[in-house]
């Protein structure tokens, strides 16, 4: 897939509108009886020679999520504009990510997280060689997830880990470096999908 085409492909797929449910994992089912926080998400894919999605890994020192592979972004405060905005607003405390830099493509679905979070991700294109300024409170290191990876249907597997008596399952992605399971795993699960339909490497 050329970059053309994977940007063509890309505004594609933010075109189609987002479903009007929740997409979550298995383990989420008690937060769903509750009213959920709304958040969101900037799910960047990096346009250059190799394309990628960028990601980043939360500082172990963390309250939440504390060494994690997430993507930027948190809860939607009182004064953001919407899911974009905060998404925005987010990259930019985290990672230093410029608005001015980001090209906002649209929403994929809602994913709901155990830890009782509404998350809509907002699918983005980013250039490439950008320098980011990670947050030493809250990021430890920003790095990519090849597209090639991504469009890998034998890529992504499914782990399952006995939690406080229960049987759970998560998507987990490969990565020499970095463990990218849960949420962030499950909203690239849902991309990849969308993004194969109709293309055969």
């Amino acid at each position: 897939m050329t970059r053309d085409e994977l940007r063509a492909r890309l505004i594609q797929i933010a075109a189609q509108p987002p479903d009007a449910g929740v997409e979550h994992g298995d383990d989420v089912l008690a937060a769903l009886r509750h009213p959920l926080v709304p958040a969101a998400v900037l799910v960047p894919v990096v346009m250059g020679e190799a394309p990628g999605v960028l990601l980043t890994k939360r500082t172990p020192h963390l309250k939440a999520h504390a060494g994690q592979v997430s993507f930027p972004g948190g809860r939607i405060d009182p004064e953001d504009r919407g899911p974009e905005d905060a998404a925005l607003r987010e990259a930019w405390e985290e990672i230093g990510l410029e608005r001015g830099a980001v090209e906002i493509l649209g929403r994929l679905d809602d994913y709901a997280t155990g830890t009782g979070y509404r998350i809509t991700p907002i699918l983005s294109l980013v250039p490439p060689d950008l320098v980011y300024q990670p947050s030493a409170d809250e990021v430890e290191s920003v790095f990519e997830l090849p597209m090639t990876v991504l469009l890998d249907p034998d890529a992504p597997r499914r782990q399952r880990q006995h939690v406080r008596g229960e049987w759970r399952e998560y998507w987990v992605w490969p990565h020499p470096d970095h463990y990218i399971w849960g949420a962030t795993a499950a909203i690239l699960v849902h991309l990849a999908e969308r993004l194969q339909r109709g293309f055969t490497p």
